[in-house]
This record gives C-alpha cells, sequence and structure tokens, in this order.
C-alpha cells in the first residue's frame, strides 16, 4: 500500500513541497532554472559600482555577458578582465567560476551531504543526472557505468576533494615562478590560485591585463597551465576512477578508456595540424625557436578543448588552422567535466557506430564491451542540437556584425562549447551581438542533453509499435 507525501500546512512549507518536488520531477528544468537563476545574481553583483575599478556603474550588457560567461565558465569577455574589474569584482568571478564549474546539481548535493552527513535517493537521482545525462530519459542504468548510482555519495565527496586538492597543487606549482617574475608574495599568491582556479575549471580568465604575456615562452608555467585543464577536461567520473584504480587500468570503466583516449589522441592530432599550418605564420609560431615552435601548438591545441588561455593573437591565425580549432572545440572535453562542447564520449560513439557499420557489425563494442543503441541516439541528438545552436547563432550574428564567416563561425564555436578563445570579435560586437552570444553560452553550458530534457513536457510510453519501412538513406 502505497503512503502519500505528508504535506505542510504553513505557506513557506508548501512553497518548499513545490519545489522540491519540481526538483525531484524535473531535474533538467531545475537545472536550466538554477543557471539562470545564478546569472541573475551575478548580473546584479556586476552591476554593482564596487565592482568595478573606475567605481562606475557597468553598461547592462557587460554586466550581463560577464555574469553568463562566468556562471558557464567560458572564459569570453566583452571588456579588458584586467583592469576593468575591480578586486571585489575579481573576487566575485573566482566564485562564480567555481560553482559553474563543478555544477550547479553537484554542488548542491555536496552542500545537502555535508549538511545532513547523508545522501537521500532525490539528491543520489539530482547528482546521477549530473553525471550520467542517459539517466535523464531512463533513470537508474542497469548497464556498468562510470559512476553507478549508489555511489554517486562518494562520486561528491571526490569532486570536493578533487576540486580542493588539484586547485591547490596547480597553485602551488605556479607560486614559485611568479615569485621569480617579481610579483610580491600576497601578489603571486593572489595570481596563483586564480590562474589555478581558471584552469580547472577551464575558463581562461586572467587577473592582469598583460595576462601570460610574460609568461609566453615559459615552459613551467604554460605545462602547468595545461595539467590544470587537462584534468579539469576529463571529468569527475574519470578522476574518481582513477583515484581508486589508478594502477589497476583492467578495472578502468569504459567510459574512462573512451575520455582518456580520445583526449589525448585529439591533443596529439590537434598540436601536429597547428605544428604543420602555422609552421610558416610568422605572425604566431614561425618566428619561434624550434622548441617553442613544437611546444605552443600543442598548447594551443590543449586550450581548444575548453581551456581558453593563449599566448598568441588568435585572429592571425591561417584559416585553415582557425577551422582545425573550431572542430576541437565543438568536441570539447568530457562527460560530467568543467569542459564544454559535444564530448570526446559523444565523438568516440559516432566513430566507433561508423566503423561498425562499415564493417558490417549490428552493434559497436569497445574494449571488449558491448555499446547499447541508445547511447548512439543520444549521441546523434547531442551532436544535432549543438549543430543547429551553432548554426542559427552564427547566421544571426554573421546579419548583427557583418563579419566574415571564418571569425563568427569561431566565435560562436568558442561560446557554444565554453571555450573562451576569441578572434577579437566579440569585445567589438554590439549589444544585440552580445546578447546572441550570451544565449549561445548559457545553451551551451546547460547542455543539449539537459535542454532536450527540459523541452519535453514529460516522457511518454509507447504501448504499440507501428508497422516497420525503411527508407533511402545515403
Amino acid at each position: 500500500m502505497r503512503t502519500r507525501p505528508v504535506l505542510r500546512s504553513s505557506f513557506l512549507g508548501r512553497v518548499q513541497d513545490a519545489f522540491e518536488g519540481f526538483a525531484a520531477a524535473t531535474p533538467a528544468r531545475f537545472a536550466i532554472l538554477i543557471f539562470a537563476a545564478l546569472v541573475l545574481v551575478f548580473t546584479l553583483l556586476f552591476s554593482l559600482p564596487v565592482s568595478t575599478a573606475s567605481g562606475e556603474v557597468p553598461r547592462f550588457a557587460d554586466a550581463f555577458f560577464t555574469a553568463v560567461s562566468v556562471i558557464c565558465v567560458t572564459g569570453l569577455s566583452t571588456v579588458d578582465m584586467g583592469s576593468y574589474w575591480s578586486p571585489l569584482g575579481h573576487v566575485f568571478i573566482l566564485i562564480g567560476v567555481e560553482i559553474g564549474g563543478i555544477g550547479v546539481l553537484t554542488l548542491a548535493s555536496i552542500l545537502g551531504l555535508i549538511i545532513s552527513r547523508k545522501l537521500g535517493l532525490r539528491q543520489r537521482l539530482l547528482a546521477a543526472g549530473d553525471v550520467n545525462p542517459l539517466r535523464m530519459h531512463k533513470g537508474s542504468m542497469a548497464e556498468s557505468q562510470a559512476v553507478r548510482l549508489g555511489e554517486v555519495g562518494s562520486l561528491l565527496v571526490t569532486v570536493a576533494v578533487s576540486v580542493l586538492v588539484i586547485e591547490i597543487g596547480v597553485a602551488l606549482l605556479l607560486f614559485p615562478r611568479l615569485l621569480l617574475a617579481g610579483h610580491p608574495p600576497l601578489t603571486a599568491a593572489w595570481e596563483s590560485f586564480y590562474y589555478s582556479t581558471m584552469a580547472f575549471t577551464n575558463t581562461g580568465f586572467q587577473p592582469t591585463s598583460n595576462g601570460l604575456v610574460p609568461f609566453a615562452t615559459d615552459y613551467w608555467f604554460l605545462s602547468v597551465l595545461m595539467i590544470g585543464v587537462f584534468l579539469g577536461a576529463v571529468g569527475f567520473p574519470v578522476i574518481y576512477v582513477l583515484m581508486r584504480n589508478l594502477k589497476r587500468p583492467k578495472k578502468w570503466s569504459l567510459h574512462v578508456k573512451l575520455t582518456l583516449t580520445t583526449t589525448i589522441l585529439l591533443f596529439v592530432l590537434g598540436g601536429l595540424a597547428f605544428v604543420v599550418l602555422e609552421w610558416s605564420n610568422t605572425k604566431t609560431f614561425a618566428s619561434l625557436d624550434l622548441g617553442q615552435r613544437f611546444f605552443q601548438p600543442f598548447f594551443l591545441s590543449m586550450m581548444t578543448r575548453s581551456g581558453g588561455f593563449n599566448t598568441i593573437d588568435i585572429g592571425e591565425l591561417h584559416g585553415s588552422s582557425l577551422l582545425v580549432a573550431d572542430m576541437l572545440m565543438f568536441i570539447g572535453g568530457g562527460s560530467a567535466s568543467t569542459a564544454g562542447g559535444i564530448k570526446v564520449t559523444t565523438l568516440a560513439i559516432l566513430f566507433l557506430a561508423a566503423f561498425a557499420e562499415a564493417r558490417g557489425n549490428e552493434g559497436m563494442e569497445a574494449f571488449d564491451r558491448r555499446i547499447p543503441g541508445d547511447v548512439l541516439r543520444l549521441s546523434v541528438s547531442v551532436v544535432l542540437w549543438g549543430a543547429t545552436t551553432v548554426a542559427t547563432a552564427s547566421i544571426i550574428l554573421l546579419q548583427i556584425s557583418g563579419a566574415s564567416l571564418d571569425y563568427v563561425l569561431f566565435e560562436v564555436i568558442s561560446a557554444f562549447a565554453t571555450s573562451g578563445l576569441s578572434t577579437g570579435l566579440t569585445a567589438e560586437l554590439p549589444d544585440s551581438g552580445v546578447y546572441v552570444l550570451a544565449a549561445t553560452m548559457f545553451l551551451g553550458r546547460v547542455g543539449t542533453v539537459t535542454l532536450a530534457a527540459a523541452l519535453a513536457a514529460s516522457q511518454r510510453r509507447q504501448l504499440f509499435r507501428r508497422a516497420e519501412e525503411r527508407p533511402i538513406v545515403g
């Protein structure tokens, strides 16, 4: 016999019941609502005179765009981030990217775990949905995953610990280099943690106007940033598994193997492509010494995956290099990570499906595991939603800005994939173009799967099947 939930009699109690019911019934819409609310809060914070270095009230478009870019951990900006915002404004930025990078659902679950010392089924389902989008469609899944529903509590602890350990570790590696560069100890401590946070959250904001200029050829500084970006981009489920079974690869899940393999492969191929395409470009890498001519393209390859830092003027890249960067940004990083894009596992699934079709196999297989067909359908949906978003935003922005297609497409994909790299077009856009890019960032960060699930009013169970007929394809 099922018991009805006890409803509170007070007004605040009824509001809380309605809010909890909405969060449990539609976690996708709940995520969008929370992200939108955070954007509103940080827009108000950035609109305060104390948030700007000049003490003036910023334009609404600048405050709004910065809030979206911060919460969506994108890194694009319409102002000079280093000089425009005050120290308090940079504190707001730091807090915002931490919230956005971890993910609102995961952050809420961590707070609930700390307060109650236990994790209820509702919180577990919410956190699991953030880790595995498939559960938004089918609930708890039986197949082996990087993180099972019963392990979500351990995952949340891993998230909190990994964020703390990685960001502090990266900051400690950067701190001595900043001291050697002549920064006072307090300034070096602040900037090292700032860079560390921006690297791990894959945001790319910088605390000073000159940014990475003093360290543009510094192997140590740039390598540490790459490590921070990589750890943030592989995703919390991967970090969780590696922390438990680092020396036992046989116990790594299929998700971990696909994520690491595809990430490393794209990093290497992207770096080699930039080496070849920019070898003779004196405005980017051709004027550097031999070591830097090989190192810098690989740094750029890592940053296009969602890192957002740059040591060159992106607008000076050849058109072919911009196209390669577009592809890398659109793919992005790992699932449930601080990176954006369609995710590396999505790309891996599409290639596995194409390979299986070419060989005449009925199903997809990888690392001695069979991959169910619904994963392919979800991957196709993600790519179609992403491509539609990018195409629509590009068409609108082309009409608004009148800029060339290669620059507009780069800017739009950078916004959608929350990469943060820019050719300089974003800062030159009128307010209407700024709002278009802000919407693109929001759609990219909330996630195409989450957005699609939120737009669906309800899930239907179809109790019948229609007659089958095959259309001609290809």
